[in-house]
């Protein structure tokens, strides 16, 4: 195997890797990429086990064809330090010995052989159909910080993507929760699509939006039962799916908040970041005195302090309420608009919180006691 790549290329394409190998892995071959020069073209492979990518890069000078593997943080962290947009030569000198050259560097970087690398063909049949990558990622984002960290619930460990219906027009419509608060976003679909319910892993979720934040254009998306696969131009990520039953989150949104507050979207978030600069692990709740026109938010640490701030709002009711700020943070740094709606009902009581700009997407949060 004998090729020459362009330095940022192989770059871009072994830094989206690094999200899928495990560190510590036990079998040493899942510490390694596969790299399988032919066509002009070069192909890699990064696999845990339950994600596969597969990256490929036109336009490479393939002078003998060839396949190996090697280990994936040592190569990028060579290739990265090579200067940029330079040429890397790579040779396979033995089975054991790749070689890599570039202006004044040469490094021989040990090998497994390709063999030994563990890929399944997938066979994803008929279930197909397409995204754009901008509305996938707007999903993605709106819902991944919601999605619970518990380990006991695997199945809110992810997000639940599933159809739904509204009048003849078909959504695709993405929720997250770990049981304190909630996200729930949609995109509108070009006609109804084959699409089991799925619930995607966190991890996936990270790496596809890694890949989606560099890349403007359509994805495939097909699922079987318990695997899902993205395509994009030049990417492949298949992933195992959460086996488990999502909860029926329709209940959980509150039907009956009548009391609505609108705030400066801006002036909210770095009111409510400000106050809660006295509470050093946020665990404090942001307290919520409201009364007409009127916010006043204040936190109160009892080992370093407390802040206070108000705010001109618009609200017709008198209430107090708490939340966790940064649940509060999270959600503010997702809406589109300048205006933040949060919809209340009494001081024990779920919020429903919209963003005026993006009638798609809803939040819920649940209050602090105290």
């Amino acid at each position: 195997m004998k090729f020459s790549i362009n330095q940022q290329d192989l770059q871009q394409s072994l830094s989206y890797c690094q999200g899928i190998i495990e560190k510590r892995s036990t079998l040493p071959i899942l510490s390694n990429v596969l790299i399988d020069a032919s066509n002009s073209k070069l192909k890699i492979l990064a696999t845990d086990l339950d994600l596969i990518f597969i990256n490929e890069i036109k336009n490479v000078e393939v002078s003998e064809e060839g396949r190996t593997t090697t280990t994936s943080s040592i190569m990028y962290d060579i290739i990265r330090k090579f200067s940029a947009g330079k040429k890397i030569n790579f040779n396979l000198t033995s089975e054991s010995k790749v070689q890599l050259e570039s202006e004044k560097s040469i490094f021989n970087l040990n090998c497994i052989n390709a063999s030994e690398f563990p890929i399944t063909d997938e066979n994803f049949s008929g279930n197909e159909f397409v995204l754009q990558s901008k509305q996938l990622l707007k999903l993605l984002n709106k819902c991944k910080f919601s999605v619970s960290n518990d380990e006991t619930r695997h199945y809110l460990s992810g997000i639940y993507f599933h159809q739904t219906q509204i009048e003849d027009k078909h959504f695709l419509t993405a929720v997250a929760t770990d049981s304190h608060r909630m996200s729930i976003s949609k995109v509108l679909l070009k006609n109804k699509i084959e699409f089991e319910p799925i619930i995607l892993p966190k991890k996936t979720i990270f790496q596809i939006c890694a890949l989606l934040e560099d890349y403007d254009g359509d994805v495939k998306i097909s699922n079987q039962k318990s695997k899902i696969k993205f395509e994009l131009e030049n990417s492949i990520l298949i992933s195992k799916l959460i086996d488990g039953k999502f909860p029926n989150y329709i209940q959980v949104i509150p039907k009956n908040n009548k009391k609505k507050l609108e705030i400066d979207l801006e002036l909210f978030r770095n009111s409510v970041d400000r106050v809660a600069s006295v509470s050093l692990d946020k665990k404090d709740g942001v307290k919520f005195n409201l009364i007409k026109d009127k916010l006043n938010l204040s936190v109160n640490n009892t080992s370093s302090g407390d802040g206070k701030e108000t705010l001109n709002v618009k609200f017709d009711h008198e209430l107090d309420i708490s939340f966790n700020s940064r649940y509060l943070m999270d959600i503010a740094s997702q809406l589109d608009g300048n205006k933040i709606e949060i919809f209340l009902n009494e001081t024990g009581s779920p919020a429903l919180v919209k963003d005026p700009s993006d009638f798609d997407s809803i939040y819920v949060v649940m209050p602090m006691k105290g």
